[in-house]
């Protein structure tokens, strides 16, 4: 089960709902109320990018979404090894494809 985060505006999830992994359907928080969070669906293999949408807080909190990225999260090689991921990032890529994104640049950060 997920760690129980704070939900924020800025943060990207990935909707882990059985019909949308395919679709890898990514959501951006735009605002919050006490209860749900407004949306936008920023990619979806298959849907419509720039649609809104809402959620409540306790399911994007739940195991039903992954936290991608956060805005609180201002580490500078976090954010590089997020930029090598991303650039490898299509509907053909694999696990090994992510990880050699993420080792080269810690290997170049070391040096």
């Amino acid at each position: 089960m997920t760690t129980a985060i704070a939900v924020a505006e800025g943060q990207l999830y990935r909707d882990r709902a059985p019909d949308m992994i395919d679709r890898d359907r990514r959501l951006r928080v735009t605002s919050i109320s006490k209860t749900h969070a407004e949306l936008v669906v920023e990619h979806d293999h298959g849907g419509q990018a720039g649609r809104k949408t809402r959620a409540a807080l306790t399911r994007l909190r739940s195991s039903a979404f992954d936290l991608l990225e956060d805005p609180a999260d201002t580490d500078p090689l976090y954010l590089q090894i997020l930029s090598a991921m991303s650039r490898v990032h299509g509907p053909g890529a694999t696990p090994a494809d992510y990880a050699r994104a993420a080792l080269t640049t810690l290997r170049t950060a070391e040096k």
